[in-house]
Parts: structure tokens; C-alpha cells; sequence
């Protein structure tokens, strides 16, 4: 097949979080099955990839606010696999994807209008005509609706549309006004299954009601996100759209994050050899100041925020401290959550380790060093970080959310620890299973090597997507 995917980031190039790693590991492993994917994301101001070259096309589009346009850009990252990049100066040359310091960049409706518009008119410029168009989160909302509209007497009206839900939370809403500023049809806002919504328009909801399928990134999350609880208002119309609505896990990029290999590592280590995870926990706790014994360490990676029960974990660590066991952060975020982490830092010195922003080298050496990795999240999507943490031989302790419960498995034959209730009394009584587990040698060994045995590769991953394709294409 060919398809065509956009996405608003793609790392290695561009990244605030698990959009850009799926739109830079997805679409490889779909042409390393075999099919033909271009990738279409803005060049913002950062992207400097010295392979950057020019295809000697450029898109121009003409909006009531005004005729935009600029050079398409591409890199080559394998035979079947390019991304191409949406040059504009107003647009994308600036500090920031999707806001700075001052917050939200107020023209983020047209950047993405165009990001969503252009895209497809790179691929006419290109002349690649694609079997499925593969959108991600509001951003790319509106090419649904182009593909539809703007673009149906072209050879793309024949593609299929697939919109993938990231992060619910996220919807794209802005003004009325936009409507005419986009020369979007007023008949789209006034339409029951239109991009109107309270009164705004919502790109996302444009996106979910113009494609031909809606996948987000775990079969729980799917089922979720259709009740007023997570639904962020748009649970009745995916209730509607439950037949073409499925949960497909994300992925992980198995050659970074593999401990037989991890370069970022003191020592190396597999299930047959576990011996180089003990070097590992000693460098970790020499790293972040804590004295080198035998007490089990509980470890997070995290941006600090609402979402991901950062409150709930400072909450119960106070008491879980007076057990013999040390706590180790990575993380940046709210202001409030980055203090009480140095608070409770202050309070445990010999405890309690932090580090207040990112670090690509210290994050790998917490997945490999701790003993347990904590994820008391409120609601997450899929998540990245347990899996990464069963490669490692840590046992995550979860909430029973989202990917988290798609992923962890409970109970005594399981991989991980699970909690139920958003709640201190739960995540403690989590934690104290965890600590109940490292005093049985054995059953922790057990545990460890359960998790590291899972296959959580995008090979499989792409696998599920191909078939979604398929069925589509026959449809």
C-alpha cells in the first residue's frame, strides 16, 4: 500500500511527547513490511538534519486570510520510508511547536490548516497517490475534511481516511470566527455531524467525523473514552462511531531501549544474565546521592502533571518512606509538583533522590537501576514507560487505566502490580505488595523475567495497522 501519514511532530526531528515517537517509529515499521509511507510534518525552526533536501516542489494554498505556500523538504530514512516537511517562514519559523513561554501560539488554527492541507497537496505535487491517509490528533483534523470536500474530484478522494487519537484531552477548539478566516463551508459548522462543537470549532472532532476509521492507542483507552468520564464531551459521538472505533497499543523503539545493548548503561544485562542490573541500581543510587545498600528502590520517569497522579504519589510517600526503601525521580513540569519533589526531598535526604528536568542518559539508568517504576496515572492513553520498564526487569506498580492495563499484568503469576482506585489508601497498598515481592527473591525473579519476555516491538504493533488497512481498502 501507500500511505500517506501526518503528523504536527516526528521525532528524531521534532517532539513534545508520544505523538512524535509513533510518527517516527510507525510509519518505519509499516515500510519495513513492505509498504510505501511518506511522512508530511511541519520544518520548524529547529529542524536542522543536515540530509534535509529539497524536492524541487512546493505547496501554495490560498486562504481568505491570505495565499500561504513554501518549499517541500524531504529526508530519506530507509528505501520505502521519506519524510517530507512543510516549509514556511510565518508559520514554523519560530522558537516552539505549539506555543512559548507566553503559552498557546494564537494562530495555531491556521498553521494547522495549512500542515493538514498542504499535506495533501504535497502528495498531489509529489504524485503520490495514497491508499490510506493516516492522521494523528487534532492538528490534522481538517485534511479529513479536505480529503472529503476540497479534494474529492482528485485521485485522492479514492484513499481511505484513518484519524488516531493520541490524547483525547487535546481537541483543537477555537473560535466561530475561524470558520470564515479558513474558508471552511458554514454548512460544516451547522451540520449534526459537522466541526462544530458548544458553539467552537473542534479539529478533532472534524477529524473523528469525516474518517473512515478512528484508532487510539489501547484497547482500554477505546473502550474509555466512549463514557462521560473520559469521554472530554465527545463520548456520545464516539459511542455513535463504535463500530469504526478500535485500540491498537503503541510500540516501542526496541533497538534504544533494549538492556542487552543500552549503551547509556554502566553494565549490560538479559534474562539469562541479570547480573549487570545490580550495577546498574548501584550507579543510579551513586548518581543521585543516596547511600549504596539493599533497600528496593521505586523509581519514576515522568512529566510532572495532573494526568499522571503526580499529587496521589506525594501524597502516600511520606508513609511508604518509613519502610526501609528509596524513591528516584526524573522529571519537569508544573511548578507546584517540581517543588514538592524537592520538598520531600529535603525531608528524606538519604532517601529520596530528584532531578528536575530531562535527562536522556539518567531516564535509562532509572528503568534499568530501580526495582519497581511507579505510573499512579489518572488516566493514560497507552504509556511508554511501563513497557519500557518490562524490558528492563522492573516491576511497574499502575493504575488499571488505559494502556497501563493492556500492558501490566496483575496478580501471582503476573509481570507487574495493579491498583484500582484513584486513591492514597490504593496506591500504598500497591506499594506494599511491591515491597512484599522484593523480600521473595525468587518470585521477583519471576517477575522480572515474565516482563522482559513480552514482545512490545512496533513490529507488532504495525502488524495490527496493516490489517486495519486492508480491511479498509476492501471496504
Amino acid at each position: 500500500m501507500k500511505i500517506l501519514f501526518i503528523a504536527s511532530e516526528v521525532a528524531p526531528f521534532s517532539k513534545t511527547g508520544g505523538l512524535g515517537d509513533v510518527a517516527g517509529a510507525l510509519p518505519a515499521a509499516l515500510a519495513a513490511l513492505g509498504h510505501d509511507v511518506k511522512v508530511v510534518t511541519p520544518r520548524y525552526a529547529d529542524v536542522k538534519d543536515p540530509r534535509l533536501t529539497p524536492t524541487g516542489h512546493s505547496v501554495r494554498l490560498r486562504f481568505p486570510f491570505g495565499e500561504q505556500g513554501g518549499p517541500i523538504l524531504a529526508v530519506r530514512q530507509a528505501e520505502r520510508h521519506e519524510v517530507l516537511f512543510l516549509e514556511n517562514e510565518r508559520f514554523f519559523g519560530r522558537p516552539g511547536i505549539y506555543g512559548d513561554a507566553f503559552g498557546e501560539f494564537g494562530d495555531n488554527h491556521q498553521r494547522y490548516a495549512y500542515l493538514s492541507m498542504g499535506a495533501l497537496q504535497a502528495a498531489q505535487r509529489l504524485q503520490f497517490i495514497p491508499d490510506i491517509v493516516h492522521l494523528n490528533d487534532w492538528q490534522t483534523g481538517l485534511a479529513a475534511v479536505a480529503l472529503r470536500r476540497g479534494f474529492q474530484h482528485t485521485p485522492l478522494s479514492r484513499a481511505r481516511c484513518v484519524m488516531t487519537i493520541h490524547n483525547l484531552a487535546y481537541q483543537g477548539q477555537f473560535g466561530k470566527d475561524i470558520m470564515g478566516e479558513l474558508g471552511l463551508p458554514w454548512d460544516l459548522f451547522t451540520a449534526h455531524d459537522g466541526v462544530e462543537f458548544y458553539d467552537t470549532v473542534n479539529f478533532l472532532k472534524a477529524g473523528l467525523t469525516f474518517a473512515d476509521a478512528i484508532t487510539t492507542v489501547s484497547p482500554t483507552y477505546a473502550r474509555e473514552i466512549q463514557t462521560p468520564e473520559l469521554g472530554c464531551n465527545l463520548d456520545g459521538l464516539l459511542r455513535r462511531h463504535q463500530g469504526r472505533l478500535v485500540g491498537i497499543v503503541n510500540g516501542i523503539d526496541a533497538h534504544e531501549w533494549d538492556p542487552a545493548t543500552d549503551t547509556l548503561l554502566p553494565a549490560r544485562y538479559s534474562p539469562g544474565d541479570m547480573s549487570g542490573k545490580a550495577v546498574c541500581k548501584r550507579e543510579l543510587l551513586r548518581r543521585m546521592g543516596l547511600p549504596d545498600d539493599e533497600a528496593p528502590v521505586l523509581g519514576i520517569v515522568s512529566r510532572l502533571a495532573w494526568q499522571k497522579g503526580v499529587d496521589l504519589l506525594m501524597d502516600v510517600l511520606p508513609t511508604a518512606l518509613q519502610a526501609d526503601l528509596r524513591f528516584v525521580a526524573v522529571g519537569s513540569g508544573e511548578g507546584h509538583y517540581e517543588e514538592g519533589l524537592r520538598a520531600l526531598r529535603a525531608r528524606f535526604p538519604k532517601q529520596v533522590g530528584v532531578h528536575i528536568g530531562f535527562d536522556r542518559g539518567l531516564s535509562h539508568l532509572v528503568e534499568a537501576g530501580a526495582d519497581f517504576f511507579v505510573m499512579p496515572s489518572r488516566y493514560e492513553p497507552c504509556g511508554l514507560n511501563q513497557m519500557y520498564s518490562l524490558r528492563y526487569g522492573t516491576v511497574p506498580i499502575v493504575r488499571a487505566t488505559g494502556g497501563l492495563v493492556d500492558t501490566v499484568e496483575g496478580g501471582l503469576d503476573g509481570n507487574g502490580i495493579l491498583f484500582e482506585a484513584f486513591h492514597p489508601a490504593a496506591l500504598l497498598a500497591a506499594i506494599r505488595r511491591g515491597l512484599a515481592l522484593y523480600a521473595d527473591p525468587p518470585r521477583l525473579e519471576a517477575f522480572r523475567r515474565r516482563g522482559m519476555e513480552r514482545d512490545f516491538s512496533w513490529a507488532v504493533s504495525a502488524r495490527r495497522y496493516e490489517t486495519l488497512f486492508f480491511t479498509l481498502r476492501k471496504e
